[in-house]
């Protein structure tokens, strides 16, 4: 298995340690239900140093990244990102990806340069996969192996790590950036985009400081500072926001429409990898849609069961479920026919020896008292 930078610090901390997308990562540490409270509520630190990240620069940058991914790059301003996808020919996803539109002082005259953040399963199948489509007068550079991330997520993070940095945490908007000096270390990005719901920031830093990085914001861990957080906890936060994961809610198989993604998926933006075949299934219209469903029984909806209809055939199968520790139900995304999708409909659970009534709700199940 692979190592992150800070693998011996977790394993000192006494957290609980499993293979993830080929990486020796910390699952939890003092327990899943805690660890997702202290995000939710206060503020957790995450090492996702697995994930992947791609350097896209030249004079036709721009042309490279707007074709393979399905979201509209032309709409960011140097310091910001956005949440998109890589569509196949086919229909299905590749992977999904945040793209970062880096500051023009980063280029040579003429240049743009953007940083796609992917999955750490799919970092040689999404840089073969940008590569064959790269006929475009720009470079690649793949910096997966010397980027460290952490991600700080919760409500108080911003008047938490404020005073490591000049930087008015607070004065950034959602999905921008910015690039200075922070814990003192230069050239952190500090980007306020994370997988949990619950505010905070991303920490993108040279990998030799990561673990500089950790140490100095594990100096402030305590019931009034932050917690260590595993990928467990990571799992649960995403869910309450019925935010995709990769392999499980999406894959080379689902289309983003399916997956309720159309809001990434800018088919007037012009010619994209996959767009006719993308174009050709919304003017059908759906089949099937990802749908967020809630169970009154605690036993938790796993992903790979089945969905049936109340006299037991199947209608579709559940993609990931948990047993929600912010509002203490089971929840779960399933695909399930369009008919079946609307937010009321009683659909069943096959567990195995009972068939458990589910109802069709909407997303995100967590909303935050502040919204």
């Amino acid at each position: 298995m692979k190592q992150t930078a800070l693998t011996d610090k977790h394993i000192a901390l006494g957290a609980k340690m499993a293979e993830f997308a080929g990486y020796n990562m910390p699952i939890s540490y003092k327990g899943i239900k805690e660890e997702h409270d202290s995000v939710r509520n206060f503020a957790g630190i995450f090492d996702v140093s697995h994930m992947g990240e791609f350097i896209v620069k030249g004079k036709q940058a721009f042309d490279l990244v707007q074709k393979v991914t399905s979201n509209d790059v032309s709409k960011l301003k140097p310091g910001e990102a956005q949440y998109s996808c890589l569509p196949n020919t086919s229909g299905g996803i590749v992977d999904d990806l945040l793209v970062y539109r880096l500051f023009d002082d980063q280029c040579a005259e003429g240049e743009q340069a953007f940083m796609l953040v992917v999955n750490a399963s799919n970092i040689e199948k999404d840089w073969n996969w940008i590569s064959s489509f790269n006929q475009f007068d720009t470079r690649m550079i793949n910096i997966s192996d010397q980027t460290g991330l952490l991600a700080v997520q919760g409500p108080a993070v911003a008047d938490l790590l404020q005073e490591f940095t000049d930087i008015n945490l607070k004065s950034i908007p959602y999905y921008s950036f910015r690039k200075g000096r922070f814990a003192g270390i230069d050239d952190v990005i500090i980007s306020a985009t994370g997988y949990t719901g619950a505010g905070g920031f991303e920490l993108y830093v040279e990998n030799s400081q990561t673990a500089k990085l950790w140490d100095t914001l594990m100096s402030i861990c305590g019931p009034k500072g932050l917690t260590p957080v595993g990928l467990g906890a990571r799992d649960t936060l995403r869910l309450e926001m019925g935010f995709c994961l990769y392999g499980n809610d999406i894959d080379d198989t689902t289309s983003p429409l399916e997956a309720g993604l159309g809001w990434i998926t800018k088919i007037q933006k012009g010619e994209f990898v996959g767009r006719d075949w993308l174009l050709a299934q919304k003017s059908a219209g759906l089949k099937r849609k990802l749908t967020p469903i809630q169970l009154e029984d605690r036993r938790v909806p796993r992903h790979g069961y089945t969905m049936v209809d109340e006299n037991g055939n199947e209608t579709g199968v559940v993609t990931s479920g948990t047993f929600s520790p912010s509002l203490n139900i089971s929840i779960g995304l399933c695909y399930l026919p369009i008919e079946l999708s609307r937010p009321g409909t009683t659909v069943f659970v096959n567990m195995g020896s009972k068939n458990l009534p589910a109802k069709v709700v909407d997303l995100p199940f967590y909303k935050s008292p502040k919204s």
